[in-house]
């Protein structure tokens, strides 16, 4: 197998998740994100990319 490098992203939590539905909830979970103004480093996989566009009126992401 070829090593492919995966890009990566950080991900900032700006908007609480207080009203959220546990879906998104859980989402951010996932992410690594649990407080407000938290921010994480991930590999943008499809994974995640589709984790992202569930909450992302919640986060700000940045490319790497």
């Amino acid at each position: 197998m070829e090593d492919v490098k995966m890009a990566k992203v950080k991900i900032t939590q700006i908007k609480s998740k207080n009203g959220a539905s546990k879906r998104q909830r859980a989402n951010l979970e996932s992410l690594g994100l649990r407080k407000m103004h938290q921010t994480v480093e991930v590999e943008l996989t499809p994974v995640t990319k589709g984790m992202l566009e569930k909450v992302l009126h919640l986060v700000k992401v940045e490319e790497i």
